[in-house]
């Protein structure tokens, strides 16, 4: 079972970007804009670790820390443009385990992520990265896919909907689940956008799209990459 991760951020393109990084990663990744749908999220289902922005549309992050803290032990990453010294020790101080200032790379999120996960006595295992089956060889940390010894060139979207489904190599991703993960919680209904692009992978994937090899539709659930 994947690690799940809830991310408390309003602003919608670093939502994204930490969404579709840490699903390629291999988490199951739920999203809140505000406090108060965080805090209605975490009622209903705890999640392994929390991301958190501090400025957020209903209130100050500190406040979360401070209510999930007098419950809960789940690791808190707080991210925020806020630098100043005294405003990480509050953070830090209310219960959080971390605190990234913005920018930050995805790397370190994760390394934040790991270890936090590891002081609670949690080891990641390690994420799949690699994919190779007949001809068909995909990299994810080298961003490669190669088919027939030669380099294939997928967009950004192609290749985050495909990293997806190497991450689950030889189990069933829904509709929902691939769309939640590649474009966000927003678009989960709009299953014209994963049949559009699936094709477009196929196209450029299998020898015969018709009848693919490797991209496998269960029907009315979703698909599944052939196991390796």
């Amino acid at each position: 079972m994947s690690m799940r991760v809830l991310i408390v951020e309003d602003d919608k393109e670093i939502r994204a970007l930490m969404r579709a990084s840490l699903s390629v990663e291999g988490f199951t990744v739920q999203t809140a804009v505000s406090l108060s749908e965080a805090s209605a999220l975490l009622k209903n289902d705890l999640p392994d670790v929390m991301v958190l922005d501090l400025g957020l549309p209903d209130g100050d992050g500190v406040d979360l820390v401070r209510e999930v803290r007098k419950r809960h032990s789940l690791p808190i990453l707080v991210v925020s443009a806020r630098h100043q010294e005294a405003q990480k020790i509050q953070l830090l101080d209310a219960g959080a385990d971390d605190y990234l200032t913005k920018p930050f790379s995805v790397g370190e999120l994760l390394a934040r992520i790991r270890v936090a996960l590891r002081h609670r006595g949690t080891t990641l295992a390690a994420a799949v990265t690699e994919y190779a089956l007949d001809d068909l060889r995909v990299d994810l940390n080298a961003r490669l896919v190669q088919r027939k010894g030669a380099q294939l060139h997928l967009t950004k979207t192609e290749f985050n909907l495909l990293a997806r489904l190497v991450r689950s190599s030889g189990k069933v991703v829904t509709h929902r689940q691939l769309l939640a993960d590649v474009w966000g919680d927003e678009f989960i209904e709009h299953t014209h956008y994963l049949r559009l692009y699936m094709a477009q992978l196929r196209a450029k994937i299998e020898d015969n799209p018709a009848e693919p090899r490797y991209l496998l539709t269960e029907t009315g659930v979703g698909y599944r990459l052939a196991a390796a």
